[in-house]
């Protein structure tokens, strides 16, 4: 195997990869679909050892964009991996929190900002909002400030 982690998965899951992007020399972004997430994120997280740091979610106003960011703390390097939820009506992402509870938190709160259904999840109650918040209404979604 090469030293650097983003070697092997390029050469590894080449062929899950749509699109790469080297934004710097340590800033990879990698387009998949989001059928390859848990198959490329238990590649990356357990078998090449990088650390997920975060997941983050963009509303596009055509679709959710979730990121999800992995470092490899021996070369400094930052590996994204960018996946679209499908749709903004019903978006949804397979779950990666039993791959680590790592994943938990921050898919309920993605799914309480912005919507997106985490299937698989072990539990998705709320984590932010409170109770009485109105259900379909999500903080960080684009159209929330829109006239109606």
């Amino acid at each position: 195997m090469s030293e650097r982690a983003i070697d092997n998965i390029l050469a590894e899951k080449a062929g899950v990869i749509k699109k790469s992007f080297e934004k710097n020399p340590r800033r990879w972004y990698l387009d998949i679909e989001k059928s390859a997430l848990e198959d490329m994120a238990r590649y990356i997280f357990k078998t090449l050892g990088l650390r997920f740091s975060i997941t983050t979610a963009i509303d596009t106003r055509e679709d959710i964009e979730l990121l999800y960011h992995f470092s490899d703390d021996a070369s400094g390097d930052v590996i994204t991996l960018r996946v679209f939820a499908g749709s903004r009506e019903k978006p949804e992402m397979p779950s990666l929190a039993p791959l680590a509870k790592a994943f938990e938190w921050i898919e309920r709160e993605i799914n309480e900002m912005f919507g997106v259904d985490f299937n698989g999840h072990p539990d998705m109650k709320r984590l932010l909002l409170s109770d009485d918040w109105p259900s379909g209404k999500y903080p960080l979604r684009q159209n929330q400030n829109d006239p109606k």
